[in-house]
């Protein structure tokens, strides 16, 4: 039939027809999922074990501004694991990093299918680096650690720290830095294509170009000692100057670790210090995201720890253990990732930065299938 022939009414309603027929195509617009963005680089912080009370408790006992409040996005994160119940890093981290819950314990694996026989979830940095992406891992954890992990590996058990440094030095990440997991010596990490870095020296003498894999003795939580004596804000810092020179831009993960620690220790001076070397790393991150101006940096936590409450004035620990306390969502560079107060599920975190970067729905989450034995 010739269109042409129809009376107006009936072209306005065919041509109406053909919009919403390409709308739900997808064809040549962009979809729900889809974003149009100008965002290159994306830091994603981690403050393990950090909930809304350790900020306060922190600002109340020593008078400190953090970084951390100047974020124009703030909200919070519902963290639980794949049962609905309290979460451990693993969990926590496996959906920070891949947009699945898990069941605690698991890095980076479905809970239907723990040994990833057939398929496992995608994470961010394994989603980034296939975009042509420069990609590194920062903690003041061991570089198997929980969390860490969950960026760079897949496997049942946390447990598995030899088979997620052997994953981690098959995985092709630009940089792999933080405490020394017991299972990466100089020659293992070389036999893998990395430098191996263990001074915060070996690091400003690294080309661009190089692959590097650190394996720190010292405390790196803590406040610096010298140049010699890397801590989380110089590690970010150098980690920043060393990926934001590829066109392509780049995702950094930095986890500080010992915020988590230290309160389940119920250790509040540790937690303080902890949590203040940690802001210093972002203050690291926002410095050079005013000045790039294409950056989005997402403050978050995998669970609380240590439920600290305020109880007549104070902040107070009530546990060593974790707690089902909502934990901060943090967010510059973007201005609608969430709705200010807004409350999330902690596995929605990453598909919205993949969203702020342009990618749609099929693209992430995603399930990565093993390919079958020949």
């Amino acid at each position: 039939m010739d269109i042409q022939i129809l009376p107006q009414a009936l072209r306005k309603f065919f041509a109406l027809l053909t919009v919403l027929s390409l709308l739900l195509a997808g064809i040549g617009v962009v979809g729900p999922d889809v974003k149009d963005t100008d965002i290159q680089n994306v830091i994603f912080f981690i403050g393990d074990g950090m909930g809304p009370n350790h900020l306060e408790k922190t600002k109340a006992e020593t008078g400190a501004e953090l970084a951390m409040d100047t974020f124009p996005l703030q909200g919070f994160s519902k963290t639980a694991n794949y049962v609905g119940t309290t979460t451990d890093s693993a969990a926590g981290g496996t959906a920070l990093a891949t947009g699945i819950r898990t069941t605690n314990g698991c890095i980076g694996v479905y809970p239907t299918d723990m040994f990833a026989y057939d398929s496992y979830p995608m994470n961010l940095t394994e989603l980034f680096m296939e975009a042509g992406k420069k990609t590194g891992v920062v903690t003041s954890d061991s570089t198997a650690g929980a969390t860490p992990a969950s960026f760079s590996a897949h496997t049942d058990s946390r447990d598995n720290t030899k088979i997620i440094t052997n994953q981690q030095l098959a995985s092709g990440i630009d940089l792999i830095w933080g405490a020394n997991s017991g299972h990466a010596d100089a020659e293992k990490v070389e036999a893998a294509g990395y430098k191996f870095v263990d001074s915060y020296e070996d690091i400003l003498a690294l080309e661009e170009g190089d692959k590097s894999f650190a394996q720190f003795s010292n405390e790196l939580w803590r406040a610096a000692g010298g140049e010699s004596y890397p801590t989380l804000s110089l590690l970010t810092e150098a980690a920043i100057n060393f990926l934001k020179n590829d066109d392509n831009g780049f995702f950094l993960m930095v986890e500080g670790a010992h915020i988590d620690k230290n309160s389940h220790k119920q250790n509040a001076e540790g937690t303080k210090e902890a949590l203040l070397e940690f802001d210093r790393a972002v203050q690291a991150a926002l410095d050079f995201a005013e000045e790039n101006g294409n950056t989005l940096i997402v403050i978050s936590a995998d669970h609380e720890t240590g439920n600290i409450k305020l109880k007549n004035g104070v902040y107070e620990f009530n546990s060593g253990s974790h707690s089902r306390q909502n934990v901060i969502v943090r967010v510059y560079g973007s201005e609608d990732m969430i709705e200010p107060g807004e409350v999330m599920k902690n596995r929605e975190i990453p598909v919205r930065i993949a969203r702020e970067l342009g990618f749609g729905a099929d693209v992430f989450p995603r399930t990565i299938k093993k390919a079958a034995a020949a």
